[in-house]
């Protein structure tokens, strides 16, 4: 097949850039050739014989939201104009005004907008107006770029929730989970001198983005604060600009919460603790609870996390509300007092990670592809000895 593939970024260390990565290295295999149309792409696919890089530069123009559109107009001229050189066109969200075959739905902004979680208010001062334009620009983008694809392929069942209450019928949706690198995120020997953390405690790890509260690391904190046995907290995110570390300092926990600013050896920053806690408020499908499960971590989540669907109740422990802290301090302290009912989720977790590796999930969108070419074909088929007109 000729494949297009249509995103902003294609390479190992970022989420959606992942998934592209491994969907490239999967139809390569295949001996599929492969068009990238991005604005950056790892330099080894760049540099595959069968792999095309197509730049659109992005804009100078000021705000993202801008430059996003004016990255989807380029990118729909293009398309229009190359349509009939690929055999599946495949788009991630609202990234084009062209019409695709399969459209990846990592994020849906009107489940962000909806999710009761939603902190940004129009009235409220010029950058809180600004995000509710932007988000609500890109529903109505989001809903567009669905409604003009083949399949849709959410991340999670969560997000396909999301996607059909856009309208779009079941029969057009396929979830695919994100993968994890089960090779990468394994068990192994503890580093916890490496990043400063004290050897004794039961150490649990959360990582995220520390200026954003819908990660929700504040009712960890409060939740800390109720535990009655030895627990520390490792936290692993940018701590430029975040609020936290003066939270921490005014509820007394300065002695148990360790910032290790961001990692770049996250697996083994999670070899080196005994637990993963991840409460977030909204979330399509967060790779780092994958990373978890893959290094045998027992994880604590919650429903609105995306991802808690895979996980059973042998393989870690889902809470209803992400702000109850007393449910999740006391979800912490079975943990940390049950060492053999804590080693026992980890290993059922790494079990569910083998289920999710890179290569099983890339095979799943060469399936979809299959399956579009295969409609797309028969639709080209002659009709009384002259040729069908494709549509899209």
């Amino acid at each position: 097949m000729r494949i297009l593939i249509v995103t902003h970024v294609v390479r190992k260390n970022d989420g959606q850039g992942r998934v592209n990565y491994e969907i490239v290295q999967a139809a390569l295999a295949a001996g599929h050739t492969v068009t990238l149309l991005a604005a950056e792409a790892a330099a080894e696919l760049i540099e595959h014989p069968h792999v095309r890089f197509v730049r659109i530069a992005g804009s100078r123009l000021p705000t993202k939201l801008v430059q996003y559109q004016m990255f989807a107009w380029r990118c729909g001229a293009w398309i229009r104009a190359h349509r009939d050189e690929f055999d599946v066109v495949h788009v991630n969200g609202f990234i084009a005004w062209a019409r695709a075959d399969v459209n990846a739905a990592h994020f849906v902004h009107d489940g962000w907008y909806r999710c009761g979680f939603y902190p940004f208010r129009l009235l409220h001062n010029l950058y809180h107006a600004y995000q509710v334009i932007y988000t609500l620009l890109n529903i109505a983008c989001e809903k567009w770029a669905f409604r003009h694809a083949d399949v849709i392929v959410p991340v999670s069942q969560k997000v396909a929730g999301e996607v059909r209450a856009l309208g779009i019928g079941s029969a057009r949706v396929q979830v695919i989970h994100n993968g994890v690198d089960v090779g990468e995120f394994t068990p192994g020997a503890s580093e916890r001198e490496r990043f400063s953390l004290p050897s004794a405690p039961f150490m649990l790890l959360f990582a995220g983005d520390l200026r954003m509260s819908r990660k929700n690391l504040d009712t960890v904190l409060h939740a800390l604060v109720q535990t009655r046995v030895d627990v520390h907290l490792a936290v692993a995110g940018i701590l430029h600009n975040s609020p936290y570390p003066a939270l921490v300092a005014s509820l007394g926990l300065t002695q148990r919460v360790h910032f290790t600013d961001m990692v770049m050896d996250m697996p083994a920053l999670m070899r080196s603790v005994d637990a993963f806690v991840f409460p977030s408020r909204y979330e399509p499908m967060g790779l780092v609870l994958l990373e978890a499960l893959a290094a045998g971590l027992p994880v604590i989540t919650v429903r609105t996390a995306g991802g808690a669907e895979v996980i059973t109740a042998d393989s870690g422990m889902v809470l209803d509300d992400p702000n109850d802290a007393t449910a999740l301090a006391a979800a912490i302290e079975r943990l940390a007092s049950d060492p053999a009912y804590a080693r026992n989720l980890g290993a059922a977790a790494r079990e569910v990670a083998g289920t999710l590796s890179w290569h099983a999930m890339a095979e799943r969108y060469l399936a979809v592809y299959e399956q579009v070419h295969a409609r797309r074909t028969a639709h080209a088929m002659p009709s009384n000895c002259a040729s069908a007109p494709v549509k899209l």
